[in-house]
């Protein structure tokens, strides 16, 4: 997100952002520690996810995908990082359903706040249980463990904290990183019950409680847009030492219309404490996202995320912190 993105650079601090010579974003860094209210340890990051928005304009039929795709295996064979294809790109995409919910003035994501809903589809028709996000995303990592996204559910949830990163805001070669509190749960796991008012939200996600207003005040779809995610998977990649991430490339379109809106590359790794990522693979994860960027600069949309361009969709931009 990007809180009037003129103001927010200046407030990013430097270990967030670094050009291909700064800081490691795996970083041997004591991580922040304390507790919640309850005395339950703070949170700590546990999974790196890197990402590249991408231009939408670009992705014209499942080809263009796979062509993505292998632009990131020649960059990775260039570097020696191991991957393996997933048996899934050749393959149809796979197709699901995004909505954002928020108020009508944007207070939850002008407070860094994001809420989603995702549902899957196969030849058609939904299966599983609706998936709920709820997540407080800011550049700021003290901020973000601090902030207890718990939900006051009777059923199951999962709790995810990431340190995502971006290209710069205005340059290739580089990263910023913002980091994002994320619990997810399926539906069914949520209270009956008015699930459309703040008042409801502020009782299953009580981080909300601060922002509701009017015990009738209702939550709606941001923008009114159903977005349709088209989504390949296309492989594993290795960075040696037990340092693995799947990725895979998706095109967000509005739903009904197929006006496309954004695209992304992504991976994933996952460990159980930053700082105990080998000095190796760390170096040789950052160095693919930095040349993979240069590799494929004609495709990338900097400035963005997937989420903020959703919520721009009719204009006037929100406030936020990414």
């Amino acid at each position: 997100m990007a809180k009037d993105d003129k103001k927010d650079d200046k407030k990013v601090n430097k270990s967030n952002t670094s050009d291909a010579t700064g800081d490691s974003w795996l970083s041997q860094e004591v991580p922040v520690s304390g507790t919640y209210s309850d005395g339950h340890p703070l949170d700590s990051v546990q999974y790196l996810e890197a990402k590249l928005i991408l231009k939408p304009d670009r992705f014209v039929s499942v080809e263009s995908f796979r062509d993505f795709g292998k632009q990131v295996q020649r960059t990775a064979k260039s570097l020696a990082v191991g991957f393996v294809t997933d048996p899934k790109v050749g393959r149809r995409p796979d197709i699901r359903e995004i909505v954002f919910m928020d108020t009508p003035d944007f207070r939850l994501y002008n407070n860094a706040f994001i809420l989603r809903r995702r549902i899957t589809y196969i030849d058609g028709f939904p299966i599983g249980d609706p998936e709920i996000v709820f997540k407080f995303r800011h550049s700021d990592e003290k901020k973000a463990a601090e902030l207890d996204v718990r939900p006051n559910i009777a059923g199951k949830y999962q709790i995810k904290f990431k340190a995502e990163a971006l290209p710069l805001k205005d340059q290739y070669g580089g990263f910023r990183l913002l980091y994002s509190h994320n619990c997810q749960f399926g539906l069914s796991q949520m209270h009956e019950g008015d699930r459309l008012g703040m008042w409801g939200l502020a009782h299953v996600f009580p981080a909300l409680a601060v922002l509701k207003k009017s015990e009738d005040e209702e939550v709606t779809l941001v923008n009114e847009a159903i977005v349709e995610e088209v989504l390949l998977e296309l492989g594993d990649l290795d960075f040696g030492k037990g340092v693995e991430g799947h990725c895979n490339v998706a095109l967000w379109r509005t739903r009904g219309e197929h006006t496309p809106l954004v695209g992304e590359f992504a991976y994933q790794l996952k460990f159980a404490r930053m700082g105990d990522v080998h000095e190796k693979p760390r170096k040789l994860s950052e160095q693919f996202f930095i040349t993979l960027q240069r590799d494929v600069q004609d495709w990338i949309s900097l400035g963005t995320t997937k989420t903020g361009m959703v919520y721009r969709l009719h204009g006037n931009p929100p406030q936020s912190h990414e």
